[in-house]
């Protein structure tokens, strides 16, 4: 069917959620403020490593008080989870527990949480909590903590060392590099960053004492999931006591899927008190509490043929884990290691990955979890082999792709790519770029006081990772539509885009159509939003569903029209056929199927749908992004001055959409690359613990970027599609990088490291 030009898939339709969250009416987790509720506060570490003992007798007699926890009081619940669940051997994680007893290993590190009236009140009452340290050995940085005599962090784990593992054939490649005929090495830290979501962390517990039953309002990218995590895992509660709600959330990039100690807390106080309690994230607990991201050492290697073909890869990659084991902490570096060959065709593949304890705060996915590491490795290092061989970057690559008949393709590790034009993708990009137009531009540069670099980076991703999803469309005794998902969006457009999907094939008008969220009392069924994986997996269920609910509608009119269900038409919402001159509404159908007279013999009264999607396979969204920025020569100061990609997403639904995802991933990728950085000093204290010493990127800090796409659907989903949300972060690192070199090659610069501030980059140009 013709799709309706206003809002059919395909289309740039405008975001329906934008109307509400720019006129101040959005709904987030702090707006819900029960008039009963109590407030609560953690009182959180100020040692890196330390023994401690509490008193909390006093706080707990303070006026407005009503609870103090501490691990005494939670020593009956579990652990928070870490779900890796890959076969490393050995792989025996160390407690995480809601509050530790007598130890704490990190910086914020939680050890009591207050509730009282007023958050004035919580505030005195956590000043009058008498604690007495002893301050332990600590060690920050991975290079530290893997070094001989290092002060240890878990007893149970020599070295400090979670595992220590192979990945890929070391024998194939021992040979590629013993037939080489040059080698390009790298060494890269990819600093740590903290995700910095506009929205902090918050939680609302409603406890029912008549049926036991708690209501959490969290700003989270999954409830259904976290529900099952804290309810299965920690609490040890039935999941039938309690309801999570999410409202609107203000950004997650992965770091708001997790449970958190807050949670349980929460929980286990509005129990105890029978009361509402209230918590809130200020910046200071985000920066302390929260998982961060990134922080992994790797030296990688590239075996060189003499016309410049890629004969191995070998890498050592080391990732830091922090203090404890988040959520799928382990995975990053693990998982992250099988995307290092890029898309280039690199056969012979070994890579050795350790996971590192040090006194820090844990880290976990943050957007790309993995992949944008990777990509930086692949693409810095052809970069440095194209400059060993004296050959044009874009030239080395293209000798190297996999090439389209090759798809679906296997690589030296464990994925197989679905499909993707890579070589098109490059040509495209630097057309769009204006390649050709660089000398002259260097030339213009250099009279202003300018150096300009042209940085390239090819990139692919895996993405909508092996799970399920749910959705529900459904029609009410009006006609109206109700559609319910199971993925949450923390300013993805799901609403808008669902809703484009569903009403596309249903001839509906979106407006017409009701979309519900983050209720595990409402939605029957979700896994939440992370991994580049709701446009693959929610989108697909909303297919399935909706195709039941066109299946189903077109049996009730050919039992109304009189007809076969053969002989019907079903274009733009409407049921026709050359039988009769009558036609019915999908609208129409879904008021009348309440009414048993009008249904066919085994049809049941009403028109909805549910669908569960199983994707059975990744999908691998692929790209070429060139970054064309200048230096300051005298500061040191960057700016990019333009900024191309061109992507390929499969099946595109929603182009504004999609180019907004990749505009946001590249700011944050770009944030890494120039300013971004936490740093712990040598006693463990987060010395960027605020907005006054982390830099965060602005919108002048980046340019008007191009996107555009060379779309090659999967066939591995229904629609077509490959995720989009992480892709523009995992671009943007390499191609920065690349281009920060590229201006910094007169000076003899092979490498600088993230961030590119300017005192880093001025001391660069001096040798």
């Amino acid at each position: 069917m013709a799709a309706p030009i206003k809002f059919g898939v395909g289309q740039s339709v405008l975001r329906k959620e934008d109307d509400a969250l720019i006129r101040g009416k959005g709904r987030y987790t702090d707006d819900h403020s029960p008039s009963s509720a109590m407030h609560a506060l953690v009182l959180r570490s100020p040692h890196a490593h330390a023994k401690f003992t509490l008193n909390v007798s006093k706080a707990r007699g303070m006026p407005g008080v009503g609870a103090v926890l501490t691990a005494d009081d939670v020593r009956d619940l579990g652990d928070l989870p870490c779900l890796f669940n890959l076969e490393v051997d050995p792989f025996t994680g160390p407690p995480y527990p809601i509050l530790p007893k007598d130890e704490v290993r990190h910086v914020g590190d939680a050890i009591a949480f207050v509730v009282a009236d007023t958050i004035d009140q919580a505030r005195d009452a956590i000043e009058a909590i008498d604690v007495k340290w002893t301050p332990l050995p600590s060690v920050v940085g991975l290079v530290n903590a893997v070094k001989p005599g290092a002060p240890q962090v878990w007893p149970d784990h020599a070295g400090n060392v979670l595992f220590d593992v192979p990945v890929g054939d070391k024998t194939a490649t021992d040979a590629a590099f013993a037939k080489a005929h040059a080698v390009a090495e790298v060494s890269i830290v990819n600093p740590r960053v903290i995700t910095n979501f506009m929205e902090t962390r918050a939680a609302v517990a409603e406890y029912d004492a008549k049926r036991d039953h708690l209501t959490l309002t969290i700003g989270s990218q999954g409830s259904h999931r976290l529900r099952e995590i804290l309810c299965g895992m920690v609490l040890k509660i039935p999941m039938e006591k309690m309801r999570v709600i999410c409202p609107d959330v203000g950004g997650g990039f992965g770091t708001k899927l997790f449970p958190y100690r807050e949670y349980a807390l929460i929980a286990v106080a509005a129990r105890k008190l029978r009361k509402t309690i209230k918590w809130t994230a200020d910046r200071a607990d985000h920066f302390m509490g929260d998982a961060q991201g990134r922080d992994n050492v790797t030296t990688a290697k590239m075996a060189l043929a003499e016309d410049g073909k890629f004969l191995g890869m070998d890498v050592d990659l080391m990732g830091d884990m922090g203090a404890y084991l988040s959520t799928f902490g382990p995975y990053i570096p693990h998982g992250g290691a099988g995307m290092l060959p890029g898309l280039y065709d690199i056969q012979a593949f070994h890579c050795r990955v350790r996971t590192v304890f040090t006194n820090t705060v844990p880290v976990d996915a943050y957007r790309g979890a993995g992949r944008p590491e990777a990509a930086y490795v692949i693409e810095r290092l052809v970069d440095l082999a194209a400059d060993e061989l004296g050959v044009d970057p874009a030239e080395l690559r293209r000798r190297n792709y996999i090439p389209p008949e090759a798809m679906p393709f296997k690589t030296g590790l464990t994925f197989t790519y679905d499909s993707g034009e890579f070589e098109k993708n490059m040509d495209l990009a630097l057309d769009l770029a204006d390649r050709k137009g660089v000398k002259a531009r260097k030339a213009e540069a250099r009279k202003r006081g300018k150096l300009l670099g042209f940085g390239l980076s090819n990139t692919i991703e895996r993405a909508g990772a092996p799970s399920t999803e749910g959705a529900e469309v459904r029609f009410d005794r009006s006609g109206s539509l109700i559609l319910f998902s199971g993925s949450n969006s923390q300013g993805q457009g799901h609403e808008t885009v669902f809703k484009q999907l569903v009403c596309d094939r249903l001839g509906l008008d979106p407006k017409e159509a009701q979309y519900i969220q983050g209720d595990t009392d409402q939605v029957f069924y979700g896994e939440g939003t992370g991994g580049s994986r709701s446009a693959t997996l929610a989108g697909s269920a909303f297919h399935l569903a909706t195709e039941k609910v066109v299946t189903k509608a077109r049996a009730i009119a050919a039992n109304m029209l009189k007809v076969e269900e053969a002989d019907l038409k079903f274009d733009e919402g409407v049921f026709s056929t050359n039988k009769t001159n009558r036609t019915l509404s999908v609208k129409e159908i879904a008021a009348a199927s309440f009414d048993a007279a009008n249904l066919p013999s085994g049809i049941e009264p009403g028109l909805f749908a549910t669908a569960v999607y199983k994707a059975p396979v990744n999908n691998y969204p692929n790209g070429c992004h060139i970054c064309e920025l200048e230096i300051d020569r005298e500061t040191g100061k960057v700016e990019i001055t333009r900024y191309s990609v061109v992507d390929d997403f499969g099946t595109v639904l929603n182009p504004l959409l999609l180019h907004g995802q990749v505009h946001g991933g590249i700011a944050q990728g770009a944030g890494q690359a120039l300013m971004e950085d936490i740093h712990f000093d040598g006693s463990g204290q987060l010395v960027t613990a605020s907005f006054m010493d982390y830099a965060m990127p602005h919108a002048h800090d980046l340019c008007d970027m191009e996107v555009e796409s060379n779309p090659v659907p999967t066939k591995t989903n229904p629609l077509g599609v490959k995720g989009a949300g992480e892709a523009g972060c995992v671009g943007a690192l390499p191609a920065v990088a690349n281009a920060l070199v590229d201006a910094l090659s007169e000076f003899g610069v092979k490498h600088i490291e993230m961030p590119a501030t300017p005192e880093r980059i001025w001391r660069a140009m001096r040798g």
